[in-house]
């Protein structure tokens, strides 16, 4: 019983140490980008050796991924509780309404998640894996939303979904960019929100104009 006990006090250091040192490398992103934070400067700012950081996640790239799948698996959480009981197009605006809450109200944290997920576009191949599958489910929950509620005719029949998921990722990230260049411009950031959750109503609900002039071609 003694050693689980050790073992067990020694996984919670580790939590702890952890959870420290990405507190440490947000603070360090957001001050110098990810280009100019090392691990070296991550250990001393969390409190720790200037080899600890090295040692517990192997390089910089495995210190994002872990911050990345750390933030991701904390928004997803949000973003499940903000939808659920929802489906189809309810489902959608209210996604939106919480994006627009989570980068507005959002701590250093959201700022260093979406630093790492722009500079994903460069060589770190670690790194854009890890992107790449958010992006992905991301995209997959959204085609999942619409989808839940075609069989009960609040969803137009012909919609085409995979395009319509596409159109909403693309468009979030967009917003999210617009949040970075200008964070402190609360009004644009909600009406970029308002004028997505339209979007989607026209792309989604019957007899809006995006339906009625497939309609008739």
């Amino acid at each position: 019983m003694p050693p689980k006990a050790a073992t067990r006090t020694q996984e919670e250091r580790s939590a702890q140490s952890d959870a420290r040192m990405a507190d440490a490398a947000v603070a360090l992103i957001c001050e110098r980008g990810a280009a100019g934070t090392t691990l070296k400067d991550v250990g001393v700012r969390a409190g720790y050796s200037r080899g600890l950081a090295g040692y517990r996640f192997g390089s910089k790239s495995g210190l994002w991924a872990f911050l990345v799948r750390t933030i991701g698996e904390s928004w997803l959480a949000e973003l499940q509780a903000a939808v659920d009981g929802t489906a189809g197009l309810e489902t959608i605006h209210r996604a939106i309404d919480a994006h627009s809450r989570f980068l507005l109200d959002s701590s250093d944290r959201i700022r260093a998640f979406y630093i790492l997920w722009f500079d994903s576009v460069g060589p770190d191949a670690e790194l854009k894996t890890v992107i790449a599958r958010i992006h992905e489910r991301r995209r997959e929950d959204v085609e999942a939303w619409i989808r839940s509620d075609l069989d009960r005719g609040s969803i137009r029949a012909d919609v085409d979904v995979r395009a319509v998921a596409e159109q909403f990722c693309g468009a979030i990230i967009g917003i999210v960019y617009q949040w970075l260049v200008t964070p402190l411009d609360h009004a644009r950031i909600r009406q970029l929100h308002l004028d997505l959750k339209h979007e989607m109503t026209r792309a989604l609900a019957p007899g809006t104009p995006h339906a009625q002039e497939r309609s008739t071609r």
